[in-house]
């Protein structure tokens, strides 16, 4: 899709025609946006003085051959300075969020416009348009150019052989590579990472509205290019048990949509310390608000999760399955430990039909014993079945009390699956109902603009020790430096079968993680997902009481946080208020390791501390943990000792 646009660009960037400039400081005046305007629509991007990014061509092309970005023409251009607060209704990092940036608007002729913003953790750029007809958007040129001997950290799709490079589950490890070798063959999609010697630049977009999700792949140089599925032409049901509509043939064009519209923020976050990419949330900030202002129903919380474990349990007088029975011992498992929700994976109903529940299953019992335990129920659906029977269905589920839908197995982010994210959410916010997103893209704001998507995927998370060992502590140090830039994510954290690197070996229905059992505790804290999965066996959790109240003591929301220490993918530290109380997790990678931190952040007053951390065998029984409390407050220091795929949590309770 971006062949014919390469040599068209490659004329107008050895040409000499005279430019145009304009400036756009952040508001520190540290990061600078310098936009050059001739035939050509260029920027660049700088940091303390350098640059670190650019010059970068950009275009929209429409039918007809129209490209906006090129052919120069009389600009106008006008600055405005945003100092304000945006307050999350469900604060997956924080509630108060400041919002502060300087935005250049150009105004060209022929009724568009592009914009840039800077914040003081990074830039962006989107176009306008002012047309009063639809549109049909056949392209989008982007080019990113950075410095030699850049590194990227890219999650590069592997082509299914019957299927086009845009059918992916988005659930890739990042590769460490030297950007020059990443080929046009190379595909990855976003967010992905920049290492520079002074800096990390992420990658990735936001107000994905009516409109294609963007790829990169690369050019055998320093730069990558963006790339976009253009829109089905023909679709055709493919699979076995979960089946999905696959793409066999596309149109010339990728969206056709309102000619009056913005079209999404193309992100870069910029950060000079690891720990800011995990403190950044530029991605929401650029997100549309939402239509709607309460929100109050939305009620975060952990749940059960059975399909990990296939419902693998023992010591109960029933035989385990899809049944009445099991799901009433998982009610009971969550009333007992205070989790808020019970899942019902796939198979409580025909895959194909929402409305033909499963024989031996009374989903109306179910659903009555969760009312009377005070839990919700949380329904996996099959997105090609949801997407046929969506009012049907919402209509059946509001009358039972579910509170949250799970639709999975979209696996592609062209302009028509886009539209059924978005349909899902609005009809089920219209029905008071969340929704879980996984066989998903990633979030691009979608959080902001519709705060009912508790919860999504787009990672390779904790199913994959079913059957790889992709899902590494390595790995896991991976994600909240990268992948969580975009957004919240449902990693599916809690197994209580630990292994170390030496032994473990994928099992299904067992699920046994790789490191230790702290380690996967950490998860809760680190891992921002308003909705948490435990993906543990409920039957190890009977057996360790103690463990399961320390556990569903953690919050899935935040008033506040800060990254204490942090380096990609070796560890991380972080700390988050709920209320007056503090959480600390950490995690590290294979490597054992020990800080001491300061608790001068807590705040005046006396704070009872829980500690859960690797204990003295764990290296050899990764299961091997240690629980102790004491009563400590902001002048003192604690002591964080993480074995071998480790990990540490404090719970700190004011007084």
């Amino acid at each position: 899709m971006t062949r014919f646009l390469l040599p068209l660009f490659a004329c107008f960037l050895t040409t000499g025609f005279a430019q145009k400039q304009a400036t756009l400081l952040s508001p520190s005046g540290r990061i600078k946006v310098q936009v050059e305007v001739a035939d050509t629509l260029r920027y660049s991007v700088f940091l303390g003085g350098q640059r670190v990014n650019g010059p970068n061509p950009v275009a929209l092309i429409l039918q007809h051959q129209k490209a906006l970005g090129v052919g120069g023409g009389s600009v106008r251009q006008s600055t405005i300075t945003v100092m304000d607060t945006i307050i999350n209704p469900v604060p997956f990092k924080r509630k108060k969020i400041p919002n502060r940036y300087r935005e250049l608007t150009l105004q060209f002729k022929g009724d568009y416009s592009v914009q840039f913003r800077a914040y003081d953790d990074g830039v962006a750029y989107r176009f306008q348009t002012r047309y009063q007809d639809s549109i049909v958007v056949e392209n989008e040129f982007s080019r990113y150019q950075f410095p030699d001997n850049s590194l990227v950290f890219f999650p590069e799709i592997q082509k299914n052989p019957d299927q086009d490079i845009f059918h992916t589950s988005f659930e890739e490890p990042y590769r460490e590579l030297h950007l020059k070798d990443i080929g046009p063959d190379q595909v990855a999609y976003s967010p992905l990472l920049i290492s520079l010697p002074q800096v990390k630049l992420v990658l990735t977009e936001s107000d994905l509205i009516d409109y294609p999700g963007m790829l990169f792949h690369g050019n055998g140089s320093n730069a990558l290019n963006g790339i976009q599925a253009a829109y089905p032409e023909k679709e055709e049901v493919r699979g076995g048990e979960f089946k999905q509509m696959v793409v066999t043939a596309r149109k010339t064009f990728l969206a056709r949509t309102s000619g009056k519209r913005s079209f999404p923020w193309r992100v870069m976050i910029i950060a000079e310390k690891d720990g800011a990419l995990v403190m950044s949330d530029l991605v929401y900030r650029l997100g549309s608000p939402p239509l709607q202002q309460d929100w109050s129903w939305v009620r975060p919380g952990i749940s059960t999760e059975e399909w990990i474990s296939g419902i693998n349990l023992y010591n109960v007088p029933f035989k385990a399955g899809i049944n009445t029975a099991t799901y009433k011992y998982y009610i009971d498992f969550a009333d007992r430990f205070h989790l808020s929700y019970v899942m019902l994976d796939a198979g409580w109903s025909d895959n194909n039909n929402l409305l033909k529940v499963t024989p031996g299953l009374d989903l109306e019992e179910i659903s009555r014993y969760a009312k009377q335990k005070g839990v919700g129920l949380i329904l996996w659906t099959l997105a090609m079945t949801l997407d046929r029977q969506l009012e049907d269905a919402l209509k059946e589920f509001s009358r039972l009390g579910i509170k949250v839908l799970m639709t999975d197995f979209m696996d592609r982010d062209d302009q028509k699956m886009n539209h059924f994210y978005h349909r899902v959410a609005k009809a089920c916010a219209d029905h008071k109902i969340m929704v879980m997103l996984h066989g998903a893209f990633k979030n691009a704001g979608f959080e902001r603009t519709y705060p009912n998507a508790i919860a999504r995927e787009a990672v390779l998370g904790s199913e994959y020790n079913n059957w790889s060992s992709k899902a590494t502590p390595d790995h896991d140090l991976m994600l909240p430096f990268i992948r969580m830039t975009a957004g919240p994510m449902d990693y599916e954290p809690g197994f209580m079968e630990n292994a170390s690197k030496d032994v473990f070996r994928p099992q299904w229905e067992r699920g046994v993680s790789q490191g230790t059992r702290c380690h996967q505790l950490a998860m809760f804290v680190v891992y921002e997902s308003p909705l948490q999965l435990y993906s543990g066996n409920i039957s190890d959790g009977w057996r360790e009481p103690e463990f399961m109240d320390y556990l569903s003591s953690i919050p899935t929301t935040w008033d506040e946080t800060r990254v204490i220490d942090g380096k990609l993918g070796d560890y991380i530290i972080v700390a988050r208020r709920k209320d007056s109380d503090w959480y600390i997790g950490a995690m590290t990678d294979w490597s054992e390791r020990e800080f001491t931190i300061d608790l001068n952040f807590i705040g005046n007053g006396k704070f009872k501390i829980a500690i859960c951390q690797d204990g003295i065998n764990s290296r050899k029984n990764p299961r091997d943990y240690n629980l102790a409390g004491s009563v400590t407050d902001k002048n003192q220091k604690i002591s964080i000792r993480m074995s071998s795929g480790g990990g540490f949590v404090a719970r700190l309770t004011k007084q």
